[in-house]
């Protein structure tokens, strides 16, 4: 009886031939930032720890004080989630920060230039004055979203959290991973927190680009592990020396809308005062409260 082993070189051989011939091959191509790779262009990746972009992240965040910014807003509601989502072009917009975490953020209607909204907090409550509604809300920033008109839901937290990457805080743990393939050069940097059980929750992720080490990306998720926010990032810039994102896109599918975020001008570092940062409720405005009691 003929012994099968003996044909299996003659069938690896005949493998071998034909994977030899150009046929059979296909050249896969890379691109990195949309441009084609070829040999002796290839840009140069960027190696880095864990600890390492923690603390990129750090410098970054902790290089801020406070800043004034003019930017075109870009509001859409809607979110991957649904079927369509609707922008609303042209809100120029001006923005004060000051840490810890003041914000203010004051929109004018498109073409007109009128004053939209005017809207402030101080890291754990807000005022939010809807001058067309003739509406002022007042209530905390841990209160839901609950208004049918999503709009009506932006939170000037969702502006600073968003704007402002922070580091890992008390009771986070970093972790990192490589995503490098043919389609991205990635690190994603984990902030985790540990489950009273001991298991650990991621809460945040932070996309690195490899070429430069440029943040990319921000998700954030909430205990239920749903997505509260995925922020995108491009055009960053030196002001006055710190490094800042001139594109941000904010999208916030939990309260169905996002927000474009394009500088035009920016003053970084200047002095505020607490004047800057009082919104006064206008009279004979509605007052609505939300997450707080009722005087």
């Amino acid at each position: 009886m003929p012994n099968p082993r003996r044909h299996v070189p003659v069938a690896l051989a005949l493998i071998l031939g034909l994977a030899s011939t150009s046929c059979l091959y296909t050249k896969r191509v890379i691109l990195r930032h949309g441009k084609k790779v070829t040999a002796g262009t290839a840009p140069q990746l960027l190696v880095a720890t864990r600890d390492q972009l923690n603390a990129r992240v750090s410098n970054l965040y902790n290089a801020i004080n406070s800043f004034q910014a003019t930017v075109d807003l870009t509001p859409s509601v809607g979110s991957v989630y649904t079927s369509s989502i609707t922008e609303i072009k042209d809100v120029r917009a001006y923005i004060l920060f000051r840490k810890p975490a003041q914000i203010r953020i004051q929109g004018l209607l498109p073409v007109v230039r009128t004053k939209a909204f005017d809207m402030v907090s101080d890291g754990a409550t807000f005022k939010f004055s809807l001058v067309q509604k003739n509406l002022f809300v007042e209530g905390s920033n841990a209160a839901p979203a609950t208004s049918k008109n999503k709009l009506e839901n932006l939170r000037p937290e969702a502006f600073l959290s968003s704007m402002l990457i922070r580091p890992d805080e008390p009771g986070e743990r970093p972790s990192m991973i490589d995503l490098t393939d043919e389609d991205n050069a990635l690190y994603i940097l984990f902030f985790n927190k540990v489950l009273p059980n001991g298991d650990p929750m991621q809460t945040r992720a932070v996309f690195f680009d490899r070429i430069d080490l440029s943040i990319v990306r921000q998700v954030v998720w909430d205990d239920a592990s749903a997505m509260i926010s995925d922020t995108r990032y491009s055009k960053w810039q030196p002001y006055n020396g710190v490094m800042f994102p001139a594109h941000i896109d904010i999208n916030r599918p939990k309260d169905g809308y996002g927000v474009v975020i394009d500088l035009k001008e920016m003053q970084m570092n200047i002095p505020l005062t607490d004047a800057q940062f009082v919104l006064d409720r206008p009279e004979g405005s509605q007052l609505q409260l939300i997450g707080v009691p009722k005087p």
